[in-house]
């Protein structure tokens, strides 16, 4: 990625992920902090949360975006609260004990060579038949995958069989991750 984000603007991003989610159960406007000229950029973003014993509880995000980061954030965090299909909508109770996470993604980058895949280090993006499948850096790792199975499991959750990311017309693409998240 060729920006970095200074801690003030991640501070930002974490606020107003938290005031987007909790202005939705109070059914108010929300009220968002502004940060730098960085949070102009379009790039694509994540917002996890997870519980207080550190388990996923939803992750929505952009991989390509025409928005800026801050508005991104601001739009994600609500459907990681409510809209994630794994996941029952998080409920006013449990959000106080909601940690949020924020991934900013680096541009994709074609892949042509799987094997040069670092796990960890990049996350990867799958077009395929008109399906598509994502996975933030940290998931293999989390998973404790190799990269057979990361490339494979990609392939599942795209709905596609195992090794359609090696097909004629499937476009494999890699990037990677500024992650931060509250304390």
């Amino acid at each position: 990625m060729e920006f970095n984000l200074s801690n003030e603007d991640k501070d930002v991003l974490l606020f107003n992920a938290r005031e987007s989610i909790a202005s939705q159960f109070e059914k108010r406007e929300g009220n968002f902090k502004t940060g730098s000229e960085d949070l102009n950029e379009k790039c694509g973003a994540f917002v996890s949360l997870y519980n207080k014993d550190n388990k996923l509880r939803g992750c929505i995000g952009r991989v390509i975006t025409k928005d800026p980061l801050d508005k991104t954030i601001i739009l994600m965090a609500p459907q990681a609260a409510f809209g994630d299909y794994r996941f029952h909508p998080l409920k006013p109770e449990d959000f106080p004990n909601i940690k949020i996470e924020i991934s900013v993604l680096s541009p994709l980058i074609f892949c042509h060579d799987p094997q040069k895949i670092i796990l960890g280090k990049h996350g990867l993006s799958l077009y395929y038949r008109g399906r598509s499948g994502v996975f933030l850096p940290q998931v293999p790792i989390e998973q404790g995958w190799d990269l057979h199975q990361y490339l494979n499991y990609l392939c599942i959750k795209a709905e596609l069989p195992f090794g359609s990311y090696m097909a004629t017309g499937a476009d494999l693409f890699t990037f990677t991750t500024i992650i931060f998240s509250e304390c």
